[in-house]
């Protein structure tokens, strides 16, 4: 019989208060598994900068809500901390969301649910966070920014933030259930 054991950090409550720790967290995972590629979600960039001030070195990707998540016409991101981000060497990925776009649409204005969402809730069994690992894994492979053939850390928060980190062997998708979640780095216990 062959395994391998590992430490895995389950935050006691959700949110954006995780965010410094989880990060210093991925850096050690990533230098102890020579893992090149990081993509993270950031919503104002205030989490994208922070990643890329503490992961630089590594190909980060920051993926941001897309235009009109909020309001028509209009990003959330913050021009403040996009500039750090490009400083800082990170590329940053605006686009629509892998699980929801258009379907989105359709349960809003016909209130019947479609099968990315479907997909979307089924991956919030394991927290928020886990379901947006796998959108903005998904993002970053369909635009070309990390590779599909290495593993990748993902990270992502519940709300805000970030408390949530995955390995995952990255898809396009085109190619959804190619992609592989390999491994919980870091989760909240509490979602």
């Amino acid at each position: 019989m062959s395994f391998t054991e590992k430490k895995i950090t389950y935050f006691q409550e959700a949110g954006k208060q995780n965010t410094d720790v989880l990060l210093k967290i991925v850096k050690n995972y990533v230098e102890t598994e020579g893992i090149k590629d990081v993509v993270v979600a950031s919503t104002t960039g205030e989490t994208g900068a922070k990643a890329s001030r503490i992961l630089k070195g590594c190909n980060l990707v920051v993926v941001t809500h897309c235009f009109g998540f909020q309001k028509p016409g209009e990003t959330e991101l913050k021009e403040e901390f996009r500039e750090e981000m490009v400083r800082n060497g990170a590329k940053i990925f605006t686009g629509t969301h892998a699980l929801s776009s258009v379907e989105r649409a359709i349960r809003k204005d016909y209130g019947t649910l479609q099968p990315l969402e479907l997909i979307a809730n089924t991956l919030r069994l394991m927290g928020e966070g886990t379901k947006v690992c796998v959108e903005i894994t998904l993002m970053a492979a369909d635009a070309g920014l990390i590779p599909v053939d290495k593993d990748v850390v993902a990270i992502a928060g519940t709300g805000r933030g970030a408390d949530t980190a995955l390995r995952i062997k990255p898809a396009n998708t085109g190619r959804f259930f190619d992609l592989k979640i390999r491994e919980v780095i870091a989760k909240p216990s509490d979602f």
